[in-house]
């Protein structure tokens, strides 16, 4: 065989690999190969193509990309990891897609479209030494990259790999970690006048580690139980959750978030009896405000939940309204094995892909056959059905908006007390067109439970939409400080195009330029509204270059064919969007 037929040229080879595969699939195939492919598309293919990579090849797990910038490459795994950290933020841990990253600079072998050779095993090899969700590079790429990257490199010295002669010098990053210089973030959250607390991830006792979502979900219905209580301050899930597995202390916790009490707790499920401990400190002093342990039965769980409540309201000496008692008072609902789905589905429609949707109303219809007077399996329901309006996932438009409707209805009248019901009515009069009607349900939300994020959030889209642009700002304000380190696409989306329908356009501009949302379907307002904010404020060049982004992540996209511009009351603020569009090169 001819020499010359061998082709060779220097590149900058990412690999990338999920922990665990196996075991995800074990658990549940469709349901990962579903989250997987949803990764890719909305994700993983994006981030290369905005950073110039080449993606050679995929494999079930992994993929293997090739870029001519050594800097390139590592800012694409830095980034990509980045992204992964905020999509699977909402993900039970056990459930999360981790990748491990390796990046190396050599010699590959070039045949047809696919790479070979030493260049490519080692970007293999250092994948394997990369941490879940980590990044490891070659000695060859730490001395290219480590004057160009914010980021610090721990020194793994040198490595014997398999098959490879000699060893691998390695370095290792981590993004979205601390590292080494970089300053504390300048804006620490102030303590709010009310009782500020924290309820941390509680952690799983039981011998079974897929009892990982029943202990995170127990987390999650405290933190929903106190945020019923208007005379408390309580941060949010993502908030929270953002330090399981994390090394922190509780006063660093309490200073980030800017509260001034911390809870922490544990549980263990064995069969049908449950052990759950709690605790709530003051972190400045590490004092004991207020501890116990309770041993149930599994249907005493929501008993349990509303015990805490009211013990950390009593430790902290607020009152607590008639009201307010009779929601602690009202469970959900009392089917244990339709609050089992309802955990593990309550994160499934996000980010709000097409297959997450299905996934997740598929989920609610079950639980709605199994408790069909719970009115979380409705809700939910008529929310993955607004959701496919807003999203542009709707094959049914006038199907969708009325089955919304009718389910939200449905919860409504089942359980008036049930936060997530309202909320359901809002969105579902919303993408109805009734925009007033919409306003007052999602404002029924927040009154039923006035320290939840979400609730916030949803109210501030209604109020966006039906032109009250600066009382939109307002909620995702309120939802911001409750949700201080949940900086990414929806929270501001809202912001931004609210500052957009007021006509700020430089605000805006600041708004989007914070979210790192990027590639998934929440990339789009961002994207979209950053290019017509661009256009609008005289700025050609940033606005026609934004838009370009828009078509490398989504080259379908048209401006007519978009259903968020539809929803807006006030026809001037789309016929605003459309011209800014044009100008900005987007296709009509």
């Amino acid at each position: 065989m001819a020499e010359h037929s061998i082709q060779r040229r220097l590149a900058a080879i990412l690999a990338a690999d999920v922990e665990g595969y196996s075991r995800l699939m074990g658990v549940d195939e469709d349901r990962t190969l579903l989250a997987l492919n949803a990764h890719r598309n909305e994700w993983i293919e994006p981030c290369i193509a905005a950073h110039r990579g080449r993606l050679v090849k995929s494999t079930g797990d992994g993929f293997l990309v090739e870029f001519a910038s050594v800097v390139d490459a590592v800012r694409c795994a830095i980034a990509f990891q980045d992204g992964m950290s905020t999509r699977n933020a909402a993900e039970p841990i056990d459930r999360r897609i981790l990748f491990r990253i390796g990046v190396n600079l050599g010699d590959v072998i070039v045949q047809d479209d696919d790479i070979f050779g030493d260049g490519v095993n080692i970007a293999a090899r250092l994948e394997g030494l990369a941490q879940p969700g980590g990044v490891c590079i070659s000695e060859a790429v730490h001395q290219i990259v480590r004057s160009k990257i914010d980021h610090a490199f721990e020194d793994l010295g040198p490595r014997h790999v398999k098959n490879i002669g000699m060893p691998v010098h390695a370095f290792h990053l981590r993004p979205g970690t601390d590292t080494v210089g970089r300053p504390e973030p300048e804006a620490v959250p102030p303590l709010p006048e009310k009782p500020s607390v924290a309820v941390l991830p509680f952690e799983n006792m039981s011998a079974d580690p897929e009892q990982e979502y029943f202990s995170d979900g127990i987390t999650e219905d405290i933190i929903t139980e106190l945020s019923k209580i208007s005379g408390l301050f309580v941060i949010a899930r993502h908030s929270v959750f953002a330090y399981k597995g994390r090394p922190v202390s509780l006063k660093r916790i309490g200073h980030e978030l800017g509260v001034r009490y911390v809870m922490e707790g544990s549980v263990r499920k064995a069969g049908d009896r449950l052990r759950i401990t709690a605790q709530l400190i003051d972190p400045r002093t590490d004092r004991h405000l207020w501890a116990e342990r309770y041993d149930r039965g599994i249907e005493d769980i929501f008993a349990v939940q509303e015990e805490v409540a009211h013990s950390v309201a009593a430790a902290l000496a607020v009152t607590l309204k008639p009201e307010e008692v009779e929601r602690l008072r009202h469970p959900p609902t009392e089917n244990i094995e339709a609050y089992d789905i309802y955990l593990r589905t309550r994160s499934a429609p996000w980010p709000p892909t097409r297959e997450n949707i299905v996934t997740a109303r598929n989920a609610y219809r079950r639980i709605a056959q199994i408790e069909p007077l719970f009115a979380g399996g409705f809700a939910g329901q008529s929310m993955t059905h607004s959701f496919a309006v807003m999203f542009g996932f709707s094959e049914d438009r006038a199907a969708d908006v009325a089955l919304a409707q009718e389910l939200a209805e449905t919860a409504t009248r089942l359980d008036d007390k049930f936060a997530q019901a309202w909320s359901a009515q809002g969105l579902a009069h919303l993408v109805n067109g009734c925009h007033e009607d919409a306003v007052n349900f999602a404002r029924r939300a927040v009154e039923s439970q006035p320290g939840d994020a979400d609730g916030h959030t949803y109210l501030a889209i209604t109020l966006m939409f039906a032109g009250e642009p600066e009382a939109a700002n307002a909620e995702i304000s309120t939802a911001l400080r409750l949700d201080p380190t949940y900086v990414n696409g929806p929270y501001l989306n809202v912001m931004g195009i609210a500052c957009f329908c007021a006509g700020r356009y430089e605000q805006a501009l600041e708004v989007f330029r914070r979210n790192i949302d990027r590639g998934g379907p929440l990339g789009v307002p961002a994207l979209l509204f950053q290019a017509l904010a661009y256009s609008a404020a005289g700025q050609p060049d940033q606005a026609r270059a934004t838009a370009a982004d828009l078509l490398t992540f989504f080259p379908a996209f048209s401006v007519s064919r978009y259903p968020f511009l539809r929803l807006f009351k006030d026809p001037t603020v789309a016929q605003r969007a459309k011209g800014a569009a044009m100008n900005a090169g987007l296709p009509e």
